[in-house]
């Protein structure tokens, strides 16, 4: 009897631990994306984007092929779906490029602030797409949120850079390969889909590179460049412990904090600091995302019969 009372008192205090350690993981997978979109936009002054999000493709591989290839997971390779597989790998590809491409003219806060709005994205295709309901107080949601991205940009008023569309196409890129993920996930395993993703891009991009290619100036670039890869294959693998430790529901608002480093990394590396319109419509995009996230986890609770 007193063993059963203390595994039911200690049981709260590990689901409370795994918790705060699911948070902290979850934070740090966010300040390796940070680095990377800082690292990107830092060796873009020296070189192509394009070549950019090549190393950032071949260096990801690399280290994905230490773990996952048809030597430790026999048939990684074979999908059910190979279209969806190559549309998947394709939008990541468009989404990562119009970024890189966009951190080149845009300080990292303003690109963050508009990529915030994928969750209103796809939330707003997953109707069509996924056949899920969408309500009044999802669209007034996702409508709150547009507005918050046309304060951030304020086209029409002389101040909006044309990167902000590139910044916006690839927000709905990533919409888009949000969703399809999860067509997959019923058909094809994780590993399956990483390995696609990570050859996919080599393969779209290697036949463009001598047209793009501009040596490095520097052994730091050379680094740099290989680091992309890096921050970004083990920000996701943070990323999988995180959700390892906690429920998506506990962690999910916690994308939001992204803004923070990404608003130090500006101000300390490039020396940027954003207007107040840029807060005030991050704000907006950033609540109208926390109000879709827990009316996602009322969803999950109780039947909705509204939104």
């Amino acid at each position: 009897m007193a063993d059963s009372i203390s595994t039911s008192q200690t049981k709260p205090v590990l689901q409370r631990q795994n918790r705060m350690i699911g948070i902290a993981l979850m934070c740090t997978a966010l300040f390796c994306f940070s680095c990377l979109d800082a690292t990107a936009k830092w060796v873009n002054q020296s070189v192509d984007p394009m070549v950019t999000v090549w190393a950032r493709y071949m260096s990801a591989a690399v280290l994905t092929f230490m773990v996952i290839n048809p030597r430790t997971q026999p048939g990684a390779l074979r999908t059910r779906r190979l279209p969806l597989q190559l549309l998947r790998s394709f939008l990541l590809l468009a989404s990562t490029f119009c970024n890189f491409l966009a951190l080149k003219y845009l300080q990292l806060v303003e690109t963050q602030s508009i990529i915030f709005a994928t969750p209103l994205l796809v939330a707003l295709l997953a109707a069509p797409m996924l056949g899920e309901r969408i309500g009044w107080q999802r669209l007034t949601a996702i409508a709150v949120g547009f507005v918050g991205i046309l304060v951030i940009t304020r086209p029409g008023l002389g101040t909006m850079h044309p990167a902000a569309l590139l910044s916006l196409a690839g927000s709905v890129a990533y919409a888009f390969y949000n969703i399809v993920t999860k067509m997959l996930a019923s058909s094809d395993s994780v590993a399956t889909t990483t390995l696609y993703s990570s050859v996919a891009g080599i393969v779209f991009l290697t036949p463009v590179l001598p047209w793009v290619w501009s040596t490095p100036s520097s052994p730091l670039v050379w680094f740099l460049l290989a680091s992309t890869g890096f921050y970004g294959g083990f920000g996701h693998w943070l990323l999988v412990l995180a959700h390892a430790r906690a429920p998506a529901a506990i962690l999910a608002p916690f994308i939001y904090s992204q803004i923070i480093w990404m608003l130090a990394l500006g101000y300390i590396v490039f020396g940027d600091w954003p207007d107040s319109w840029t807060f005030v419509g991050a704000g907006i995009v950033i609540a109208s995302g926390l109000y879709l996230l827990s009316r996602e986890r009322t969803k999950r609770t109780q039947p909705e019969t509204s939104s």
